[in-house]
């Protein structure tokens, strides 16, 4: 233990004193508006007040309303709500996961001085199921208010010009759900296994449930797959659509002498198990009834990208803008039910212009690939873009489509960097936090990265102020290498670490 003559605590040192304020990421905390933020999303968290009730005691002015004594239900103090927002900052700009992110920040002094803290706590700052109640008081106008002021942060520091937000690059992609690969056989094992458990809870007591011939059917069809022996697969599924409905119609029937309030609690079980048994025996989707392919996320979509690896993938389509130069990213955007690309080409836009409104900027044009043709007349504002109309376009158009491809390595980083690969998030609004996040995650990267490339310039005007006490000449070279020794590229700062 020493003393720090500039802090209120004798027995502690700030963590300024113990980190190298160089440091992108000490950078960055110093210029992200927190107070800003803070504001903007504060009026989410404030606490609903309780309506009066009418007391019987009458005066001159009539019944007097008073407040009734109610216990209160408050807990303990919310963690501070700069914590809770830095915690979702670093989560995407590092890759991890809610456990890792809280766990991570009680070992790292770096990462508290981002969060605000003065000096250092070698403890978790919450448990991580508070970041999942933290995400949905946000809602998505609060994630989007994160992701928006990454690119105030990125026009105040310099780092890009608020003229680059009107040339933008717009493409799509499937954020992956969090389920096992489809198959009938599976599904039809899970809805036999929910069945019996709905029947449980209810207090209907079944004839049979199937629960070993069922577990052997599912070894007995994947084995069969494995072996290409597609008429014994098929066997197999039928009997296990046998033991499903039969099942299901046992529930049924039972279920009718039961009260109303547990018939409508087995409602949903039997909608599903119904949904799966018929799509198990048609190769089709019936019109207008998408097939289920997760029986706890039915918002699941099947889409087709045209892919040789991966023909289909199963998730949600997400749309992704950035800058035409710069790469950073201005609008990310979840669109469910599997939409046609051109399609979701206005909402982008929208959410895009939303976003760079502080910066007084609106996407201009818009580069874009051959999946949003024909829509041209939906975006009146926006001159589109692609390879289509190559003939149509200036020189200067055609020369600038070439940087389109440019954001298929913003995708790549997105899934495999910041975890846009996998959505562990429940519903369509799961997915639809998770996409800003990730898209918010890659900017806190991007601010880090070019902070210690270019140098922001409050360090510049420190560092000439300084070697003009010290009598020294410049060095920017130096500097600038000193800053780029910082630039958190992952494994190796986790090495180091380790």
């Amino acid at each position: 233990m020493f003393a720090c003559p500039a802090t209120d605590d004798f027995f502690r040192a700030r963590i300024d004193h113990m980190i190298d304020l160089r440091h992108p990421l000490a950078v960055l905390a110093s210029r992200m508006p927190w107070q800003e933020i803070e504001a903007r999303v504060a009026q989410t968290f404030s606490r609903k007040g309780r309506a009066g009730v009418a007391m019987p005691d009458l005066d001159l002015f009539g019944e007097q309303v008073q407040r009734a004594a109610v216990p209160s239900n408050a807990g303990r103090p919310r963690v501070a709500l700069r914590i809770m927002i830095a915690l979702l900052y670093l989560k995407h700009a590092f890759n991890e996961s809610d456990e890792g992110v809280v766990e991570r920040w009680g070992e790292t002094p770096t990462w508290q001085f981002f969060s605000g803290q003065a000096y250092f706590e070698h403890h978790q700052p919450c448990d991580a199921t508070t970041l999942i109640k933290f995400r949905k008081l946000l809602g998505e106008d609060g994630v989007e208010e994160l992701l928006a002021q990454t690119l105030n942060v990125a026009v105040d520091l310099k780092l890009i010009k608020p003229q680059e937000f009107a040339r933008v690059i717009v493409d799509s992609t499937v954020q992956h759900k969090a389920i096992a690969h489809p198959t009938d056989s599976r599904l039809l094992e899970t809805a036999r296994t929910k069945l019996v458990e709905a029947a449980r809870d209810a207090g209907i007591a079944l004839k049979q449930t199937f629960a070993k011939e069922g577990k052997e059917l599912s070894r007995k069809a994947g084995r069969y797959a494995h072996a290409r022996q597609f008429k014994r697969m098929r066997r197999t599924i039928k009997r296990q659509r046998t033991i499903v409905g039969r099942l299901q119609r046992e529930i049924e029937r039972k279920g009718s002498a039961i009260g109303q309030a547990v018939r409508e609690a087995l409602g949903e079980t039997l909608h599903k198990a119904q949904r799966i048994n018929a799509q198990s025996g048609q190769r089709k989707a019936a019109d207008g009834q998408p097939k289920l392919y997760a029986w706890h996320a039915p918002e699941v979509a099947c889409i087709s990208k045209g892919k040789a690896r991966t023909p289909y993938e199963f998730g949600v389509k997400v749309g992704i803008a950035s800058t035409l130069r710069g790469n950073l990213i201005v609008g990310a955007r979840a669109f469910h039910g599997n939409p046609y690309d051109g399609h979701t080409l206005s909402e982008q836009l929208e959410q895009a212009t939303i976003l760079m409104q502080d910066s007084r900027s609106k996407p201009a044009t818009a580069f874009v690939d051959l999946g949003y043709r024909g829509v041209d007349a939906d975006n009146p504002d926006v001159h589109i873009v692609h390879r289509g109309k190559s003939k149509r376009i200036s020189s200067k158009d055609r020369k600038q489509l070439k940087r389109r491809q440019a954001i298929e390595p913003i995708i790549g980083h997105l899934k495999s960097d910041h975890r846009m690969d996998r959505c562990p998030l429940k519903g369509e609004q799961g997915d639809r936090l998770h996409a800003v996040l990730c898209a918010a995650g890659y900017n806190i990267k991007w601010l880090l990265r070019m902070i210690a490339r270019k140098g922001v310039p409050f360090v510049r005007r420190l560092y000439l102020r300084l070697c003009q006490a010290a009598y020294l000449r410049p060095n920017w070279h130096q500097m600038l290498r000193e800053l780029a020794c910082y630039a958190l590229n992952g494994p190796a700062l986790r090495l180091a670490a380790a």
